[in-house]
């Protein structure tokens, strides 16, 4: 018996890719109000994960949806687009930077970034020159800005990992 399921586990251990088993899921929260006052924020909005980390959009308030800015993906990355009032998750595969926004608050600033694996991000530049409306520049500017500092442990909650 013993040796069945050493059997059994040495197969599951080859099946499951290594970096499968120590993926983390991300949460972040879609509000009207965050911890610091502002209005119209995903908390966190900044995230340096690793590749084949997900990132939970969790639907805290209601009327908020999450999806890539346009622009704003890596190279062979896969876009998502979620739902008003609903929860995605996305695994996020490619090095880079992802730009993320509320469809309907996008120029009241409801803006993300997240920063996927280590070292300079292969879309830095092209990233950071898409333009937005209203609010979301200044946000934007300041998310590229801890991006630059590395300061991913700023801001309200921005622990994000379960």
């Amino acid at each position: 018996m013993n040796k069945q399921l050493l059997l059994a586990a040495t197969l599951i251990a080859a099946v499951i890719p290594a970096n499968a088993a120590f993926a983390e899921d991300h949460e972040v929260r879609m509000l009207n109000r965050g911890a610091d006052g502002e209005m119209m924020v995903f908390e966190p909005a900044y995230l340096e994960v690793e590749p084949g980390d997900t990132v939970t959009f969790l639907a805290t308030d209601p009327s908020h949806n999450a999806e890539i800015i346009a622009g704003m993906l890596p190279e062979g990355a896969e876009p998502f687009r979620g739902r008003i009032n609903q929860e995605i998750t996305v695994t996020l595969t490619e090095d880079g930077v992802y730009g993320v926004k509320c469809l309907p608050h996008y120029g009241l600033g409801m803006v993300a970034l997240i920063k996927v694996g280590d070292g300079e991000a292969p879309n830095l530049e092209d990233a950071a020159a898409v333009r937005h409306p209203g609010r979301a520049t200044q946000r934007m500017a300041a998310l590229f800005d801890r991006l630059e500092a590395g300061d991913a442990a700023a801001g309200p909650a921005e622990t994000g990992a379960r």
